[in-house]
């Protein structure tokens, strides 16, 4: 039985006088991969990002099956929507907004340490996710050290290193070449859907689209075709060595999950409900 994990009803969005969404409405259920696609300009990243609570829409309403009930998101405040984003969504972005400056397992640590993890705990969760993504022995590599599919692998797992089952992608393959962008999109469906987790893609690319279970297409603001794809979410197959071993994503999630700390559940949980 399908379970709706985000519902989007009436969706509105302007900038100034370009309506951006014209009334969306999208039922998004818990374990799917959804590809949303569509010209420059038809709202796909202004949908994701008003799914995600990165914007609020001028109508309409998102809400989210939170872990002690439904959230609206239009009802939390913007640091409520903040701490949801950081601590029960996850994201990657084409080129992974990482910080040259920090190391592999650093970037991935990030939403730990703003949550108020203990650095070595951070640390250890982080690096958990990236040899389960394939890079064990490149924790300590920067950023400008790493291959862009590689880099890539680093988003992913700071996505998912706080235990997020939701994760929205913008256009993640979006700067690598076709090659790594299967990589790339093995990695990303192997750690979330192939989990029994929920992901979101905004892509130009049809063979991004042709791997998950939906697609939906937007025209000016509005949906034309929600559709199911050629692929169960999942028939993804990881690439040679990037998952070796006996389930390294399980173990890194249950590496996460080993040791209690900081959970979005206080009064923004209850806005909604």
């Amino acid at each position: 039985m399908n379970t709706p994990l985000l519902h989007a009803s009436s969706l509105v969005l302007r900038y100034g006088s370009t309506t951006a969404l014209a009334g969306v409405d999208l039922v998004i259920n818990e374990g799917e991969s959804v590809a949303i696609m569509g010209a420059s300009g038809s709202g796909k990243t202004s949908l994701l990002h008003c799914l995600s609570g990165i914007l609020r829409p001028d109508g309409g309403t998102v809400r989210f099956a939170g872990p002690t009930g439904p959230v609206d998101l239009s009802t939390l405040s913007d640091g409520e929507r903040s701490r949801l984003r950081r601590e029960a969504f996850g994201f990657v972005f084409q080129q992974g907004l990482l910080v040259p400056e920090l190391t592999a397992v650093e970037n991935a640590a990030l939403p730990l340490l703003l949550s108020g993890y203990a650095r070595r705990d951070a640390e250890a969760r982080a690096a958990a996710w990236l040899g389960a993504l394939g890079l064990r022995g490149l924790e300590e590599r920067r950023i400008g050290e790493l291959s862009g599919g590689q880099a890539q692998r680093v988003a992913i797992a700071r996505a998912q290193v706080g235990g997020a089952t939701l994760i929205f992608a913008d256009e993640p393959t979006g700067a690598l070449d076709s090659a790594t962008s299967v990589d790339v999109m093995d990695a990303l469906l192997r750690s979330t859907v192939g989990q029994g987790h929920t992901l979101v893609v905004v892509t130009h690319d049809e063979k991004v689209a042709a791997r998950c279970s939906r697609v939906v297409r937007l025209t000016d603001g509005q949906i034309v075709s929600d559709s199911a794809g050629p692929v169960p979410p999942r028939a993804a197959v990881p690439a040679p060595g990037a998952f070796a071993g006996p389930s390294p994503v399980t173990t890194a999630v249950a590496h996460v999950a080993a040791t209690d700390g900081p959970a979005f559940g206080g009064a923004g949980w209850e806005a909604g409900r």
